[in-house]
């Protein structure tokens, strides 16, 4: 298991990192969302022994991180860093030779990894010769060409279309269900609830949720329930305990504890078919805005982990993302 415990960093008068702390566990998938600056990246670089912390420890399997154990790691920056003039084989085999493969090994490495990258056929062109989509996989495919103990990927389903983000999905499960932490960071929300176990919310440097994807949705969730019944349901309006958020005949949305809402479901049964009757919990999207205007309505204006100071140079800004 990847840990990180108390982890702050500052640059300059700027707090980036405020008690950073969550784990990734073996075998699973962690998604790590958080908006522009929110500090996923500096926490990532110092997973990575990239950036150093203020404080706090990084741990695998309870012993601190060194250099031999994140020679170890695969990573995929979100900026791209591969030669574009290489041929795409040939530039992961090359990494994974790096790594102390040998020739006839790291090649077969690189291009069993382009075929389950379903880039086979595009293996012998020059990555600048490949749409920046087909550059992300191959970026992707040069974090797992040396068979890492840690995955670590900053945006890795930028610029995939939806074909191509079902590929890298399919590729990143299987790496986990190898025993591989896999921690990553993406913008696009759907597929993260889609593909994680977990999930860790950053906003303003702070983590304000960690944990399995269904409970932190079971957590925030509030007591609503949908109905969906073969009569009219007007009686729902009057009924005691029930709250209607909104209402077309026999379909409702209302708020209610699981008493008044069994209660419910049981008056609707007694007059007609009931075809659906569930609670509704908020998706990731819905829960990650939830915690982003609750830190943007208790910013300070000038100050704190969660704003920008005035004055505030760009440089600083760029180096928290």
């Amino acid at each position: 298991m990847l840990r990180l415990d108390g982890i702050h960093r500052s640059f300059g008068d700027r707090l980036v990192l405020d008690d950073v702390g969550f784990s990734v566990e073996r075998g699973k998938l962690t998604g790590f969302v958080g908006g522009n600056g929110a500090g996923k990246t500096t926490t990532m670089r110092i997973i990575l022994g990239v950036l150093s912390s203020d404080s706090g420890t990084v741990t695998l399997d309870g012993a601190p991180l060194g250099d031999e154990a994140r020679r170890h790691f695969g990573y995929m920056p979100e900026e791209r860093g591969l030669y574009p003039k290489m041929k795409a084989a040939e530039q992961l085999a090359y990494l994974a030779r790096l790594h102390g493969y040998d020739r006839r090994t790291a090649d077969r490495r690189a291009r069993d990894l382009l075929e389950r990258l379903d880039l086979g056929a595009r293996a012998d062109d020059a990555l600048e010769d490949l749409s920046l989509g087909n550059q992300q996989r191959v970026q992707i495919a040069a974090a797992l060409v040396h068979e890492p103990e840690v995955l670590i990927l900053d945006e890795p389903f930028s610029g995939l279309d939806p074909m191509a983000v079902d590929t890298v999905v399919s590729v990143l499960a299987e790496t986990a269900a190898q025993g591989v932490p896999v921690l990553f960071s993406s913008h696009q929300l759907d597929v993260v609830e889609r593909l994680c176990d977990d999930v860790v919310v950053i906003a303003g440097g702070r983590i304000r949720a960690a944990g399995p994807r269904d409970e932190l949705r079971e957590s925030f969730a509030e007591p609503r329930y949908v109905i969906d019944s073969g009569g009219d349901m007007g009686w729902l309006r009057t009924e005691p305990g029930v709250s209607v958020v909104e209402f077309d005949g026999g379909w409702a949305l209302f708020d209610a504890d699981e008493a008044a809402a069994q209660r419910v479901l049981r008056t609707a049964l007694d007059q007609a078919p009931v075809r659906k009757f569930a609670p509704v919990r908020p998706t990731l999207a819905e829960i990650f805005r939830d915690i982003v205007r609750d830190e943007v309505e208790g910013d300070d204006d000038s100050t704190g982990a969660g704003g920008t100071p005035s004055g505030t140079t760009r440089t600083e800004s760029e180096a928290v993302r």
